[in-house]
């Protein structure tokens, strides 16, 4: 078993999560300690600098200055984070065999074979001194694959010790994703729709807030279901999985007539429908649905899943011992030591692609 370290800054751009494990890249022995940092209001702003100015990217590995800046601010937190994870932890550098870094997603467009994921993992390595593996998402786009998500193998470990499959885990960060697992067979995953990007943005345009904490805003609301059956019509709700989705994608929604209270509750019962609907592409009906991610904390929008999902139970990762803040960070630990062993990351029902290849690139200190 190797000690791994996996990072996280997700498409809520809320913080950087690092977490630390102990796999062989099939099973998970241990869970160790789990860190997590919170972006400022002015790192914030730099990220969603870049995420603009990466709209006109056609090269991936262009750096214009917005994105430059972000891109800096992205190594330097997340080499923060792991350092404070490992003071956490108690562990020395030299016990960790390697650091998986998924770096910030700015763009993120399969269908142009583009996806770009800022972050210095060449710079993190020598700075930290532990072999690290970064840019996770591209031999996959470039081999046809959406790129996303890339989380269902490490869910599909997670639930080997569950018996009453099937069971879908959904993740829902700026974007919501989900996995079907059934047993050992290939999972299958897709992007559902959004996920907590319209909702922190409303409050960040209209309260200056970054999110509804704990969903109550959106509590005191009512949803509006004409613009909330408008905004299901979306042409991607139409499409066959494997599909994903850029964080822009779904970033607003036109919600400007309504109060901020309607235009939350309304937002929110989008992404409840949407993840709903998502039940449709799967062969059985999943007996148990587990939810993690910046979602998983907001009350208001697990009420209106469990009453979408029903019968089935709806549980947050922590409900069922899980860090549901964690899960990310903990799987790109798991995918990083399945890359060096040169394991695959992703199959053909979980990005598109024609067949279960690995990925990411690993640089020695």
């Amino acid at each position: 078993m190797a000690v791994a370290i996996g990072t996280m800054s997700g498409t809520s751009m809320d913080g950087v999560d690092v977490a630390l494990i102990e796999t062989d890249g099939e099973t998970v022995s241990r869970f160790g300690a789990y860190h997590s940092r919170e972006y400022s209001p002015t790192e914030r702003h730099i990220l969603r600098g870049a995420v603009n100015a990466a709209k006109d990217m056609t090269n991936r590995s262009a750096r214009p200055d917005a994105v430059a800046q972000a891109e800096k601010l992205v190594t330097e937190t997340h080499l923060k984070a792991i350092d404070a994870l490992l003071q956490q932890a108690g562990v020395h550098p030299s016990a960790v065999e390697v650091v998986g870094f998924h770096g910030q997603t700015i763009l993120h467009r399969p269908e142009q074979k583009l996806t770009v994921q800022i972050g210095d993992g060449v710079l993190l390595a020598k700075r930290l001194k532990i072999p690290v593996v970064y840019d996770f998402r591209a031999a996959d786009v470039a081999a046809g694959g959406q790129g996303a998500p890339l989380v269902p193998v490490f869910h599909r470990a997670l639930l080997r010790a569950f018996d009453d499959r099937p069971i879908a885990v959904v993740n829902i960060g700026g974007v919501a994703n989900v996995t079907y697992i059934d047993g050992e067979a290939e999972p299958i995953a897709f992007d559902t729709g959004p996920g907590n990007a319209p909702m922190d943005e409303l409050m960040l345009t209209r309260s200056g807030k970054p999110m509804d904490a704990g969903g109550l805003v959106a509590a005191s609301g009512k949803a509006d279901q004409a613009l909330v059956a408008a905004a299901l019509d979306h042409k991607f709700f139409a499409l066959d999985p494997p599909k994903s989705l850029d964080r822009a994608d779904f970033a607003r929604f036109d919600l400007d007539t309504l109060s901020l209270p309607d235009a939350l509750a309304t937002a929110a019962e989008i992404v409840a429908s949407s993840i709903a609907m998502s039940g449709k592409h799967f062969p059985k009906t999943p007996s148990r649905w587990i939810v993690a991610g910046g979602g998983a904390k907001n009350p208001t929008l697990m009420k209106k899943l469990r009453e979408k999902l029903k019968p089935a139970k709806v549980k947050t990762a922590e409900d069922i011992g899980w860090q549901s803040g964690a899960v990310e960070a903990q799987a790109f630990a798991f995918l990083a030591v399945r890359s060096i062993k040169n394991l695959p990351l992703s199959f053909p029902k979980t990005t598109g692609v024609s067949q279960p290849m690995s990925g990411g690139v690993l640089v020695k200190p």
